[in-house]
């Protein structure tokens, strides 16, 4: 891939980079669920809503243990509580995100639990969990190819991945104009109604510099996985991508 991992402002170190997005992310955490559904027109919804359809075979069964990473205030970890029948688990290195999660999760049960973790070093065994997702937040990493890495490390031979992301918009016509609201009205509105600057302006920074479909589909092939597919969801506005970590003989 082109880009090694996310960048924050001056800061180019992966340890300073990191702080600088766990700031960022805990000061809108407050109002992080009402500006992302504010911000995409509730789209965000259904593209978590496909990213759980795309891991029913997973889902269905009562042993399975999958782990949301980067889960944020634990949206796409609660859809998936919803159609699990096994033990869903989120991750998250912002502390007040991960508050924020678990809040929502009181009514849950035993079969979820969120923990506070580095993407790019999960407290999980080797090959323990069935799924990994990540959905909106392997954009943030400081390190690509070290979290993908790391999601293969932790996954199950055969075990999927599934990687919902802002991603290049293919549409030609509905590009530019989705371009210049994504650059020029979305962090004047996000941090309005956040009060917070920023972190709206980083969103479409982090999008510009993050590889393309092909160059994440690459990566994952690169790093072991297999079967490795995406769908573009609004014309490439997010891209799903999904892959299962190579059985071993």
């Amino acid at each position: 891939m082109a880009a090694k991992g996310t960048t924050v402002g001056k800061w180019v170190d992966e340890q300073a980079t990191a702080s600088a997005v766990r700031s960022m992310f805990a000061a809108v955490a407050p109002r992080y669920d009402l500006l992302n559904h504010l911000l995409s027109a509730g789209v965000d919804i259904r593209w978590r809503r496909a990213t759980v359809r795309s891991l029913k075979p997973v889902l269905s069964s009562p042993s399975s243990v999958v782990a949301d990473l980067c889960c944020g205030t634990g949206d796409l970890a609660l859809a998936l509580r919803k159609a699990s029948a096994g033990k869903v688990l989120g991750t998250d290195f912002c502390y007040p995100m991960l508050q924020r999660a678990r809040e929502k999760s009181l009514h849950l049960g035993r079969n979820t639990a969120f923990l506070e973790a580095d993407t790019l070093r999960l407290p999980f065994r080797d090959a323990s969990l069935d799924a990994v997702t990540i959905a909106f937040g392997f954009r943030n990493l400081v390190n690509y190819r070290r979290g993908v890495q790391e999601m293969r490390r932790v996954l199950r031979p055969g075990g999927m991945v599934a990687i919902l992301e802002f991603s290049h918009v293919t549409w030609p016509v509905f590009g530019p104009l989705f371009r210049a609201y994504f650059r020029r009205v979305l962090p004047r509105l996000g941090a309005l109604i956040s009060g917070v600057q920023g972190p709206y302006q980083y969103l479409p920074d982090s999008v510009s510099r993050f590889p393309d479909q092909e160059a994440l589909s690459n990566l994952l092939r690169e790093e072991g996985f297999s079967g490795v597919r995406y769908r573009n969801f609004t014309g490439g506005v997010a891209a799903l991508h999904l892959g299962e970590r190579a059985q071993e003989y």
